[in-house]
């Protein structure tokens, strides 16, 4: 799944997007690796070319253009525009992408999308934190080095002239993604709609946020261990992260707003604000609201309206005898009839530790102490849990987890097929719109006296339909375009499903891991060692 990335940098320094791309650095810092004898490291692979400059002399040409036209001299201006295309890691496996093809298609890519320009283009094979999904660096200078035919998108007489800055407003950016979304598809490359809401809007600052917070807290509990006293917390969860599981849990249970707010301030301290119809939410540790659009399409109200909508209709009420959505196709069919409602409530059980293979509490005996006492109250609450649903023999446990995992595994399979079925929905919105969008354009085409000129003049536009047509014309059964109303109340359909089907997937989960304790445990007491014995053996010595 390919993503555009926009940075807008003020740095003087062009040098520095230069060593960025040569040189290795720290991908959270941003500052540069270097060896023993404090020199930058190169990195291992790497594939750069220049357009409309060297690739090696970039500074300095821009540098001397922006002394030519008297711009980008001052501190507050915009020097240079950073786009980054990342490819989905799985590209390079299934339809065998590389560097070479990676850089091909940002050359591409920056020629049509960013003509008169200064640009670098260099592509990195790496990934971040070595994920190893290529990605694409494209730094172009703010000003427009040469004069060059107005093109399309762009959306004033300037904007094709030389000595002018780079302008980008939200049309342009939704065209470059259109742009870089018709590249992927031409491609067979993995792609999701660039152009539609994410479901969770994770932005960079946070990414940044948790991963400083996660060292932060590995730090202060590698601290805690040292002195004998286990930590609480292992996995540190952002302010955003920390409503989203709150809202995506309360939601599920929920079936009215009034229901939402109060479950919300109950369980979670969280408060809930309407104003002029839109949700926002107040983490308990914070003073100003965050608003549902900046969670995610999933946490709006438009969203948790519909759900909590859909849940009074009679046909999605009845559990049993009937079906919970309209059938389309074999495969939903059969996930909305295994769809079925699995109340679970979670337990506190935790394993039961084993002692002998716990280092530290032979050396530290407060340590082991607690830890002896935690296990008694786990394996009193294990006994309790077995008697009192009614597991009478091991192997009754061990049929339980069995059958647990499989039923697991099927909704696992469930919501996949459901996913791989929004995903084909998702491009058939995308290319309906795409179609009606330059419709028109190509009528006018077909009607016109110079076609070549006209195409010439509408390429993109004519572009965009065609494309759009024949992948209509490739998925359609009986070559009938179907509307946009309908496709996107099957979207909602799905959606709807598919948050149902999320759910049941993970209280089974849920459920599993449960149960796979309570195997452990009641392991341990069955056959475990003794304290007593474990110490006997401590004390007998070696041949």
């Amino acid at each position: 799944m390919a993503i555009l990335k926009h940075i807008a940098i003020k740095n003087m320094d062009y040098g520095e997007a230069q060593r960025y791309l040569l040189f290795q650095h720290d991908e959270h810092t941003k500052k540069p690796i270097l060896d023993e004898n404090g020199e930058l490291i190169p990195r291992k692979e790497y594939y750069i070319d220049g357009i409309n400059c060297d690739p090696f002399s970039f500074d300095l040409e821009c540098k001397e253009l922006n002394a030519q036209y008297h711009k980008n001299q001052n501190f507050n201006e915009i020097k240079s525009h950073h786009y980054i295309l990342s490819f989905d890691p799985k590209d390079t496996e299934d339809h065998g992408l590389t560097g070479e093809k990676a850089q091909q298609l940002g050359l591409e890519y920056a020629q049509k999308n960013f003509p008169g320009h200064q640009a670098l283009v260099c592509t990195h094979t790496d990934g971040n934190n070595e994920s190893g999904n290529i990605h694409v660096h494209i730094v172009i200078n703010s000003l427009r080095k040469y004069d060059v035919e107005h093109q399309t998108f762009m959306e004033r007489p300037c904007d094709a002239r030389a000595g002018y800055k780079h302008h980008l407003t939200p049309t342009y950016l939704i065209y470059l993604k259109r742009s870089l979304m018709d590249i992927c598809h031409r491609e067979h490359l993995h792609q999701v709609d660039l152009l539609s809401p994410a479901e969770k809007k994770i932005t960079d600052r946070e990414c940044r946020a948790k991963h400083t917070g996660q060292k932060k807290l590995d730090s202060l509990n590698k601290e805690m261990l040292s002195k004998g006293i286990a930590p609480r917390k292992t996995v540190f969860q952002t302010q955003k992260e920390y409503l989203r599981t709150a809202i995506e849990y309360t939601a599920a249970s929920s079936c009215n707003i009034e229901e939402f707010r109060a479950t919300l301030l109950k369980n979670y301290q969280i408060t809930l604000k309407v104003s002029r119809g839109r949700f926002s939410y107040l983490h308990p540790e914070r003073s100003k609201f965050i608003t549902g659009r900046a969670l995610g399409s999933h946490y709006t109200e438009n969203y948790l309206l519909s759900i909590w909508e859909k849940r009074k209709e009679p046909q999605i009420q009845s559990h049993t005898g009937s079906k919970l959505f309209t059938p389309h196709s074999a495969s939903t069919v059969t996930e909305e009839k295994e769809t079925t409602t699995f109340c679970f409530i979670k337990s506190d059980l935790r394993l039961v530790i084993d002692l002998q293979q716990r280092v530290k509490a032979q050396n530290n005996p407060v340590y082991a102490r607690k830890v002896k006492l935690s296990n008694l109250q786990q394996m009193a609450k294990t006994i309790a849990y077995v008697q009192e649903r009614g597991y009478s023999t091991e192997d009754d446990l061990m049929t339980a987890l069995t059958t647990s995992q499989s039923e697991t595994a099927n909704c696992r399979k469930n919501l996949r097929s459901t996913q791989q079925e929004l995903k084909r929905i998702n491009e058939q919105i995308h290319y309906t719109g795409q179609y009606l969008a330059n419709k028109s354009v190509y009528r006018e085409f077909l009607h016109a006296k110079n076609k070549k000129q006209f195409r010439q003049e509408h390429l993109s536009e004519i572009t965009l339909y065609e494309t759009a047509r024949n992948f209509l014309k490739q998925h359609s059964e009986n070559e009938t375009l179907l509307s946009m109303k309908l496709l996107k109340s099957e979207k909602e359909r799905l959606l709807s499903i598919k948050n149902m089907q999320r759910q049941e997937y993970q209280k089974r989960k849920q459920y599993e891991k449960e149960l796979q304790t309570v195997c452990k445990n009641v392991e341990m007491i069955l056959h475990g060692k003794s304290d007593f014995e474990k110490n006997s053996e401590k004390d007998i010595p070696p041949r």
